[in-house]
């Protein structure tokens, strides 16, 4: 039997998410430590105009998240920053993070011209250039999609 896939918006951190914290964590990958902690402390809530932060569900577990947040490291208008993408690694290769991430550009048309994230593993680069985006060399991006 196939369980079907649900993505959502977080509205509070959900059970568990301290599940996929420990594992991101054992791979050397903080950033779901970051999200949950900004969270807590109401510095990040995913709450501004156009931002989201989403779970991807398969029956009551939590098997990945991702966020879009106006991208603090620009002073351009119109940018956005996917942020925190984490899968857990028994449903990677799946189709869940690139339903995912196809969810968070979907919340960012309309409101925002393009999508920045910044990624240092080569096996991340190469999931979001078969997304659509481009390598783009800054010290705070690493790729960048054009939405309009």
């Amino acid at each position: 039997m196939s369980l079907t896939l649900r993505i959502e918006p977080l509205l509070d951190l959900p059970d568990g998410l301290d599940g996929l914290r420990v594992e991101a964590a054992a791979e050397d990958f903080r950033f779901v430590d970051k999200l949950v902690a900004e969270w807590r402390s109401g510095a990040n809530r995913f709450a501004k105009p156009g931002e989201v932060c989403l779970g991807a569900f398969r029956a009551a577990d939590l098997i990945a998240v991702g966020g879009l947040n106006r991208d603090p490291y620009t002073e351009q208008d119109g940018i956005a920053r996917l942020r925190h993408l984490y899968v857990r690694q028994s449903s990677r290769r799946s189709g869940v993070g690139a339903a995912l991430v196809r969810n968070l550009l979907g919340h960012a048309k309309g409101v925002f011209h393009a999508v920045r994230l910044r990624t240092e593993t080569r096996e991340a680069a190469e999931f979001y250039v078969a997304l659509g985006f481009r390598s783009f060399q800054e010290d705070a991006a690493s790729h960048v999609i054009v939405l309009r």
